[in-house]
């Protein structure tokens, strides 16, 4: 099978050659994109805060497939299990509700990075980064639907000492584990019905995020994000956090952009974004999820829009300003094998982009060939693409094809199965 699969790859290698692709080449700089693996898939965004709450701030998660995992060991485990799945070296993002406080009931304002020692280690022992969260939702202090931008003093402070903790847990991570932790802001505040003011709450979370962020702290340890959306359910007619409003205070005050797949209009895509954000702001974060319905975060495939991510990466030259993340929760399907085809397809999409002849498109574009350019994006798409992802797979020890299910299945049946 090894011999098939080498002698595959040789005639794709050729056949790109002709293009003036070099395949050894683009596998080499696939290797050095690590994909942020969400840890809230893999028990469905329940954290262990209070595992028993259930899900507000416009959240759900839909289907009951045994399984989920109940601890922090068991969510590690699981992690462990997709990973090894996955070709490459990659990271992991955790939610502030994901600490562990050794039973001990513990306010958001109050954690600290020891709470998180434990997955500070398990990174460690993987040579990965961890990315990182404030949880500004599902807690008692968030039921009235605002947080940062509270009118209410007490509620609003609660939240920006949460968001202060958290920007330390975030350089604490990244410190230990020696790359630098994104720390995303992402609040569910809004109004269910018309407001009258607008401005008002918008005013409130600029001072929040003001507070938020006032602690210098080292850019090599913790890189600050703010993410967008267009509307939560209870939130439908006004969020407080909208994508203009994020994105002048990106520009204004050099952080990190959040475009999430799922938080725009049904018709907007974030691939088209990205090239207009990179102009104007230094480094961008993307949650990479599949909106069937708006912000239904499917699992990622290999769809159009996947592909047109991962393109305008490439063809950007944007690899080192952009972190790629993922945010899709399924319940509905084995919830390792919804980080494995999701993760693989979004590694699947950066290769297709770096299988491009990107010199000879540009060239074709700006000479105004634009026959060229068609004929060559047209052939590409029957290029002998999957043999590259094959040889890759396989050069990094991981199974090739649909082979990982049964390894999926394998630890289903003795693990996940076991679990009440």
């Amino acid at each position: 099978m090894a011999n098939r699969s080498e002698k595959a790859y040789e005639l794709a290698r050729q056949a790109y050659a002709e293009l003036g692709v070099d395949t050894d080449a683009a596998m080499d700089k696939l290797a050095t994109i690590p994909v942020s693996l969400h840890c809230w898939q893999g028990d469905d965004v329940g954290g262990f805060e209070n595992p028993e709450a259930g899900l507000d701030g416009g959240l759900a998660v839909t289907g009951n497939y045994p399984g989920k995992a109940r601890t922090p060991d068991e969510l590690r485990a699981d992690a462990d299990e997709a990973l090894s799945l996955i070709p490459g070296t990659h990271r992991f993002n955790l939610h502030a509700i994901y600490a562990e406080t050794a039973g001990k009931r513990m306010e958001r304002n109050e954690l600290q990075p020891e709470h998180f020692a434990g997955w500070i280690d398990w990174a460690k022992s993987k040579g990965m980064g961890l990315d990182f969260n404030p949880t500004f939702f599902s807690h008692s202090k968030a039921n009235s639907g605002f947080t940062l931008s509270s009118y209410d003093e007490g509620i609003r402070g609660f939240w920006v000492e949460h968001g202060i903790v958290c920007r330390r847990i975030g350089a604490a991570m990244g410190k230990a584990l020696g790359t630098p932790t994104v720390t995303n802001v992402w609040i569910p505040d809004g109004f269910k019905d018309i407001p009258v003011d607008r401005k008002g709450p918008r005013e409130i979370l600029k001072k929040s995020l003001d507070e938020i962020f006032a602690e210098p702290l080292d850019p090599m340890h913790n890189r600050d994000a703010v993410e967008s959306k267009l509307f939560g359910i209870g939130a439908e007619s006004y969020t407080t956090g909208s994508h203009e409003f994020y994105l002048g205070y990106a520009v204004a005050n050099k952080k990190l952009l959040c475009l999430d797949a799922g938080h725009y209009h049904p018709t907007e895509v974030i691939s088209d974004k990205i090239s207009s954000v990179l102009t104007f702001v230094d480094e961008l974060l993307l949650h990479v999820s599949r909106p069937v319905r708006w912000d239904s975060d499917h699992v990622v495939i290999l769809d159009d829009e996947l592909r047109a991510i991962a393109q305008q990466i490439i063809r950007g030259g944007y690899i080192d300003r952009v972190h790629i993340g993922l945010d899709f929760f399924d319940a509905s399907i084995n919830r390792i094998a919804a980080w494995v085809i999701g993760t693989r397809c979004m590694i699947k999409a950066l290769l297709y982009a770096l299988l491009e002849p990107l010199d000879r498109l540009k060239a074709a574009e700006r000479e105004g060939d634009f026959t060229e350019r068609l004929a060559l994006l047209e052939e590409l798409k029957t290029m002998p693409f999957s043999a590259v992802w094959d040889y890759y797979c396989r050069k990094n020890d991981v199974p090739v094809g649909v082979k990982w299910l049964d390894e999926v299945k394998t630890y289903e049946k003795h693990v996940l199965s076991k679990r009440s």
